[in-house]
């Protein structure tokens, strides 16, 4: 059996809680987890069913320009969604810039405020 059993959360560097939380939370609807400690630095925990992002309000060690255009070829978080097709609409109509998967899934990827990449993915779970 295998000692790695299943992924608890991801983490991502943003520069501003706020508007981080305006995309997460607000744009894509994603609960805040109020358990969150003070951890000393700005931040959030999202709950993604049962694992979670943490947003991590610190100085950004990666360079934000010269990023590949397409997602898919960056570090990219993947999230399930049940409706590819209206969280697509939802993100058009937020100005969220989206390119559909090359492969021909049903999956898109998109980019947070902060330039950290994600790929939305259809499933039927």
């Amino acid at each position: 059996m295998p000692l790695i059993t299943g992924m608890h959360h991801v983490s991502l560097i943003v520069n501003d809680t706020g508007r981080a939380l305006a995309f997460y939370q607000d744009l894509l609807g994603l609960a805040v987890d109020p358990e969150r400690p003070d951890l000393g630095f700005g931040g959030a925990w999202l709950q993604v069913g049962a694992q979670q992002i943490h947003l991590l309000e610190l100085p950004n060690p990666d360079p934000s320009s010269g990023r590949p255009e397409h997602g898919g070829r960056d570090r990219h978080v993947a999230l399930s969604v049940s409706d590819l097709d209206k969280l697509a609409q939802q993100l058009d109509s937020a100005g969220v810039e989206c390119r559909f998967s090359r492969s021909g899934r049903r999956a898109l990827f998109c980019r947070d405020p902060d330039g950290n990449a994600l790929e939305l993915v259809e499933t039927s779970e």
